[in-house]
């Protein structure tokens, strides 16, 4: 390779970057520099290299052959860099540095919001950068080396090989409908912690109409599977990726749905039945396989799991005197 075309980072970030977005003009507000300039980036670093990178059609780029070998090594590359950086930093003991954390929406923010400022405490030279998306995004992003640890509920079948899940808890998926409905009549009192809850046959209810999760989500999968094990092609009135969204629905008499025991408290307009078998799903915190944990990631895991502990721990016998 001639000199001129060694892999330089800052040039591998905005390849990646560009592979990311498909699209220079995206890639170059992302990158915070101007489209002419990522532009001719690109252009300098083909010509080096002899060949092509992307295909372009219209707006949209997607690596050529040559690209995807270039992207490849050169994530790996800046995975090595962001992994030696926190080691130096860990040995150093400056407490500078990243780290980059996902989770999803609602109970994720809620945790983020309550973790953020004893975290900022004990490592304010760490940039934390605050990520909310899907749960599969979440992996994606986790497994390619752009983001360092998430927060993630899903059943086992939907974890990936070359990502590390770390247990926080169980929680069981429930059924949910308007108190005021008929079919709630033997509803359980508000705040009747789960082991109590009542089970309830998914055919008595197939004739409702349900609110559901958006189809993406990995609720949505492991609902789907409940719903289609009782034979039953729900009517869907509404999709939402907001569970407490669809819990106020619920409220209001309009609809059923099923959605996980963590959004089971202040709910007194909504009654809860467990499902029999008592499906579950799993709430981990996720970062990549055989990658260093620095002190920063391993004190937010810590909070992480501090937080649904003491904070916001399930309704059960279990955690009676928390």
């Amino acid at each position: 390779m001639p000199k001129e075309a060694s892999m330089d980072l800052k040039q591998i970030e905005y390849i990646v970057k560009i592979a990311e977005t498909g699209n220079i003009t995206r890639a170059a507000e992302q990158l915070f520099v101007t489209q002419s300039a990522l532009n001719q980036q690109l252009l300098k670093l083909e010509n080096a290299l002899g060949i092509k990178l992307f295909y372009r059609r219209k707006h949209d780029l997607t690596p050529t052959d040559a690209g995807k070998v270039y992207l490849k090594y050169g994530r790996q590359m800046l995975i090595e860099k962001r992994e030696a950086y926190n080691i130096i930093n860990d040995l150093a003991q400056d407490n500078l540095g990243h780290l980059s954390f996902t989770f999803s929406r609602e109970r994720g923010l809620d945790m983020f919001v309550a973790t953020y400022p004893a975290f900022h405490r004990q490592f304010p030279g760490i940039i934390v950068e605050p990520h909310e998306m899907r749960v599969h995004n979440q992996q994606l992003q986790i497994a390619q080396g752009y983001v360092d640890l998430g927060l993630v509920t899903l059943s086992e079948q939907q974890k990936l090989a070359d990502l590390q899940y770390d247990h926080i808890r169980y929680e069981p998926l429930l059924l949910c409908l308007p108190r005021k409905h008929p079919l709630a009549k033997d509803a359980a009192p508000v705040g009747t912690y789960l082991e109590d809850l009542p089970y309830m046959d998914l055919s008595a209810i197939k004739e409702l109409p349900f609110v559901l999760i958006y189809k993406e989500s990995t609720m949505r999968s492991l609902i789907n599977r409940i719903l289609g094990a009782a034979k039953i092609r729900p009517y869907v009135l509404f999709e939402s990726g907001s569970i407490r969204a669809l819990l106020k629905i619920v409220a209001s008499g309009l609809a059923c749905t099923i959605t996980s025991a963590g959004y089971i408290r202040g709910k007194d307009d909504v009654a809860f039945y467990r499902i029999p078998g008592d499906p579950l799903w799993e709430m981990c915190t996720v970062h990549k396989k055989d990658t260093y944990v620095s002190k920063a990631m391993a004190c937010y895991k810590e909070l992480i799991v501090r937080y649904f502990t003491e904070k916001d721990p399930l309704l059960t016998n279990q955690n009676r005197s928390l």
